[in-house]
C-alpha cells in the first residue's frame, strides 16, 4: 500500500485502521478475531492503527499492546486522551488539564507497551483549559520522548491556529466523509495552510455509505447507532439518495460502495489518511482494497453533481456526544 505523510515527518499507510469497534460501541468483543484482523491488516500493508484510552475503558489500548508484542512490522500508533467516562456509561467529562494529560499519556504507554507514542491526540477540547496550556503540556511530553507527534480531534480552525503557534500540530482527526463535509469550509483549508495532515474518522458514515444500512435496520444492544440522530428510520430514509449515488458509482466501477467512499476521500488530497474501523476480516479486505480504486476527474465531478442538492438530515451525535466538538 502507498504511504502518505501526516505533518512533516509521520509516514503511514494511506489507509489506516480504526480499532474502536474492537472494544465497544458496535457489539460484543472478540479479542481473538480482532487480533486476526490486526495481523491481516499488516499483511495487506496497513501500518497505521488508531485507538484511544476511552475505547472500552482502556481495553482497546491493551488489545493493541498485546498485538504489538506479536507483530514485528513497523507500525505507527495513534492514541488519544481527554474523554473521561465511567465503565458502562456513554456520559463523559472532558479533561485537558496538564496533570491529566501527563497521567493519561503515561498510562497509555504502559498499556501499549512502548516508550513513545507516534501520534498523541487530544480527543476532545476542554473549554475550561486554554489550548495554549494544553499544547504546552503535550510539547513537554515531546521533549521527554514520550510522544513523537501532537494531534487534535474535532477542533475549530481558530483553535487549531492557536495550538499550532505553540507547537507544530502533525494531524487533525475529525469526522469526514461524503455524508459529513463540514471540515471543508474552514478546518481542512487551515490544515493545508499550516502543513497539517488530516485523518478522517467514520469515513464510511458508520456503515451508512456501504449501502448495508436501511430504514429497517435494527440497532440493538451495544450498538451506539441506535442513539444517533442520523440513524432514526425517518432520517435514514431522507439520507438514502446519498447512498444511492455511491452505489451507482460503485456499480459503474465494479467495486463496493465502501471502496468508492474511501477512494473519494483519498482523491481529496495527499494529506488525507482515512481510518475506516472494522473488526471483521471481510470488511477489512474490502476497505483496504479502496487503495486500488481510481476515481477519474470525470468520476469525481459526477459525484459532486449528483450530490449538489443533497443536505444531510439529522445530527451526527447526541448532545452528549457533541461535548468538546468544534471548540
Amino acid at each position: 500500500m502507498k504511504k502518505r505523510k501526516l505533518g512533516h515527518s509521520l509516514e503511514v499507510s494511506e489507509i489506516g485502521l480504526g480499532c474502536m469497534g474492537m472494544s465497544e460501541f458496535y457489539g460484543p468483543r472478540n479479542d481473538a478475531e480482532s487480533k486476526s484482523v490486526l495481523h491481516q491488516a499488516v499483511e495487506l500493508g496497513c501500518t497505521f492503527l488508531d485507538t484511544a484510552d476511552t475505547y472500552g475503558h482502556s481495553h482497546n489500548e491493551q488489545l493493541i499492546g498485546e498485538f504489538l508484542k506479536e507483530c514485528r512490522a513497523d507500525i505507527k500508533i495513534a492514541t488519544k486522551c481527554g474523554i473521561v467516562r465511567r465503565p458502562g456509561e456513554y456520559q463523559r467529562v472532558i479533561d485537558n488539564s496538564p496533570a491529566y494529560i501527563r497521567h493519561a499519556c503515561e498510562s497509555s504507554l504502559r498499556r501499549l507497551g512502548g516508550e513513545c507514542i507516534d501520534l498523541y491526540y487530544i480527543h476532545r477540547l476542554d473549554p475550561n483549559v486554554a489550548i495554549e496550556d494544553t499544547v504546552s503540556a503535550l510539547s513537554q511530553l515531546v521533549k521527554e520522548g514520550k510522544i513523537a507527534n501532537i494531534g487534535l480531534s474535532e477542533v475549530s480552525a481558530n483553535t487549531l491556529r492557536k495550538a499550532h503557534a505553540v507547537h507544530p500540530i502533525s494531524a487533525v482527526q475529525t469526522e469526514y466523509s461524503l455524508w459529513t463535509r463540514d471540515v471543508e469550509r474552514e478546518v481542512l483549508p487551515t490544515c493545508r495552510e499550516l502543513g497539517i495532515g488530516f485523518v478522517p474518522y467514520s469515513p464510511l458514515g458508520r456503515g451508512f455509505l456501504t449501502g448495508s444500512i436501511t430504514p429497517d435496520s435494527d440497532f440493538v444492544g451495544e450498538d451506539v447507532r441506535q442513539s444517533l440522530p442520523r440513524f432514526t428510520p425517518d432520517n435514514l430514509d431522507a439520507n438514502r439518495p446519498l447512498a444511492e449515488v455511491v452505489a451507482s458509482m460503485a456499480q459503474s466501477k465494479s467495486c463496493s460502495s465502501a471502496q468508492i467512499a474511501l477512494a473519494w476521500l483519498l482523491a481529496q488530497g495527499p494529506d488525507i489518511v482515512p481510518i475506516p474501523g472494522t473488526k471483521k476480516m471481510t470488511h477489512l479486505k474490502d476497505n483496504l482494497g479502496a487503495s486500488a480504486v481510481n476515481l477519474t476527474a470525470e468520476d469525481l465531478a459526477h459525484i459532486e453533481s449528483a450530490m449538489s442538492a443533497f443536505q444531510p438530515v439529522g445530527g451526527r451525535y447526541s448532545a452528549e456526544g457533541m461535548k468538546g466538538v468544534n471548540v
